[in-house]
């Protein structure tokens, strides 16, 4: 892709080639797909051509004299040594440490196999990458835990928020007494990965609360066959399946809800955690989920059942105007700090200080 005017110089990202051939209502379906086209817009907007490749492409050989060059995972470490010396690389980081993210999820794993004696095939694990070690600068999507997470390799990082593929009217006018007993847990795949496991056994437990399941399950049939009696068999339990959250069922399942449950293992901000704090939805979030909720949600005080028990007894016990409260506030926050524009703004200003560096050491 080459920009308007002058040609400064080329940029090559290793992403997503996806956005760039879809309808832009494609681009809704996940939240990736809109930041690596607007990612690869900015640098356009500043003059630089931009090469797309897939993050996955192992072959590619780089045949340009790149000024920049982003990556997500892989892709620094095989093409660094192929890349001209004064090249600026750049690790967007998408997700916590893979060492962290991969030891989490098989630590959920292994209790759940103490809890339950059955093993379950891991969802969330990624091969080896020493991205952070190659790259010059880090890109972040989350908060202090995701930083932590890349902390021992010592390289500057530049928080972007996380934008939404969703936005929604304000909760202002929900009935917050009739939905005070109804939670809803909201995620893409690795079920266990994601908490919920811990979310079924809990609910299981307690039926005078209400438990409204929005992912595909039948994607993990060992998960599924696992919980099957959670799930299917609990009048409190209800599965609705994979949905899309622009729906109108979407919509009415959050209006009739309190609050997110989400105890994941690992994230780096998690996108289903944002959609749903724009629903007006209060997070009762793990701190590894990579979102910071501030006064208007809980971070669960340890990721078990017996935590999240505690947090679903703690939330239903809030008066009306405070859960009122709770959750305009937290829509409030989403707005204005997880938008397309927040994004587009902060990674803007990320590669004009990139610019200004380069320009200084030319």
């Amino acid at each position: 892709m080459a920009p308007k005017g002058k040609v400064y110089g080329n940029v090559l990202l290793s992403y997503i080639t996806l956005p760039f051939v879809i309808s832009d209502k494609l681009l809704d379906a996940h939240t990736n797909r809109w930041e690596c086209r607007e990612i690869a817009r900015l640098f356009l907007e500043q003059g630089y051509a931009v090469d797309v490749i897939d993050w996955t492409n192992t072959t590619f050989i780089p045949k340009k004299n790149y000024r920049f060059f982003i990556d997500i995972h892989n892709n620094l470490e095989r093409l660094s040594p192929l890349l001209p010396k004064d090249c600026i690389k750049v690790f967007h980081a998408t997700g916590a440490h893979w060492l962290f993210q991969n030891t989490a999820e098989y630590t959920r794993l292994l209790d759940l196999q103490k809890r339950r004696g059955v093993t379950l095939t891991p969802q969330r694990v990624m091969p080896p990458s020493h991205a952070i070690e190659h790259a010059d600068v880090m890109t972040l999507l989350g908060n202090d835990f995701t930083e932590s997470t890349y902390a021992y390799a010592k390289k500057k990082t530049y928080r972007i928020p996380l934008s939404t593929t969703h936005t929604y009217p304000s909760p202002n006018q929900k009935d917050f007494d009739s939905a005070k007993k109804n939670f809803v847990w909201f995620g893409g795949s690795g079920m266990v990965h994601k908490g919920l496991d811990l979310v079924l056994e809990t609910f299981a437990a307690m039926p005078e609360y209400n438990l409204t399941i929005c992912g595909k399950i039948s994607n993990e049939k060992d998960f599924e066959d696992t919980y099957r009696k959670e799930l299917y068999e609990s009048k409190n339990i209800s599965v609705v399946g994979l949905i899309d959250p622009g729906s109108k069922e979407f919509q009415k399942i959050c209006d009739d809800s309190i609050a997110l449950i989400y105890p994941s293992c690992s994230e780096g901000q998690s996108g289903a955690v944002i959609t749903i704090m724009h629903a007006g939805l209060i997070p009762v979030v793990s701190y590894q989920s990579g979102v910071d909720v501030a006064d208007f949600g809980k971070i669960l005080k340890e990721n078990s059942i017996e935590g999240v028990k505690n947090m679903v007894h703690e939330i239903a016990s809030l008066s009306t105007e405070t859960l009122r409260s709770m959750s305009l506030d937290t829509w409030k926050f989403a707005q204005k700090n997880h938008t397309r524009a927040t994004f587009s703004e902060h990674y803007k200003n990320f590669i004009q200080e990139l610019l200004a560096h380069h320009k200084n050491h030319a």
